[in-house]
């Protein structure tokens, strides 16, 4: 039986309803992760400057993450839509200062990049385009600017120096208005060092809020060391 031109239409619609709610996944919040590439690269697998040189003393971006309230996550959302590195092509000088690559071997971004944005962003598709996910975390940086509520607080990088947990998380929450995540990594001394921060954002991708649920990272000790970038190395030091 042939199907008349109102009845094509709307199985063409159907079938495109359908593609859009499967790719279009139900999140509830965003994790915004940062990074301290001195604790990156003082971790077992070691790290490697990317092709513009070692990077600034800052945190870096991890990525943005969607979440939702029972703890799961939902990744690789689009396959058909897939990293385009033309459409952040005028970025790219920024994403490699404050989004770094610090993977071995060296590299320019790119395959961190599409790597965050194939498995994260596409599942954000009903908030933003490729573009608007690398412009919001960006974004997102500047508002926390963790170094200097750390720096506030008298929390400042250096090798050999702790600081308690609580200090770490008192100074973020008062700089951002909410107590984050802190995740820890172990040096080859046995010293946890401070290594990500996770804050909560709302499904807008906009504004902090208070995190309806913490992610299982490595936990932190009581003491905690923020070491130095300036004395750590790369495999390609080495």
């Amino acid at each position: 039986m042939k199907l008349n031109g109102r009845a094509l239409l709307i199985s063409f619609l159907v079938t495109q309803s359908v593609a859009i709610l499967t790719f279009a996944k139900d999140f509830d919040f965003f994790y915004f992760v940062q990074q301290w590439p001195a604790a990156y690269c003082d971790s077992r697998r070691g790290c490697c400057y990317p092709k513009t040189g070692k990077p600034a003393e800052d945190f870096s971006i991890h990525g943005l993450w969607p979440n939702n309230l029972d703890g799961s996550y939902p990744s690789n959302c689009d396959p058909s839509n897939r990293f385009d590195g033309s459409k952040v092509s005028d970025l790219k000088s920024v994403l490699q200062e404050h989004w770094p690559t610090l993977t071995c071997p060296s590299g320019d971004g790119l395959k961190f990049w599409r790597h965050e944005w194939e498995k994260h962003g596409t599942c954000a598709e009903s908030v933003f385009d490729e573009r608007g996910y690398f412009e919001a975390a960006l974004s997102l940086k500047k508002k926390a600017n963790l170094l200097h509520a750390l720096e506030i607080a008298g929390i400042r990088p250096a090798d050999g120096i702790f600081y308690t947990l609580a200090q770490i998380k008192d100074a973020i929450t008062k700089g951002v208005g909410y107590a984050p995540f802190i995740e820890c990594n172990v040096d080859s001394s046995g010293y946890h060092q401070l290594y990500q921060v996770y804050q909560c954002i709302d499904a807008s991708a906009s504004n902090f809020i208070k995190c309806p649920v913490f992610p299982h990272g490595r936990p932190c000790g009581d003491q905690v060391e923020f070491p130095s970038l300036s004395s750590a190395s790369s495999r390609d030091e080495l």
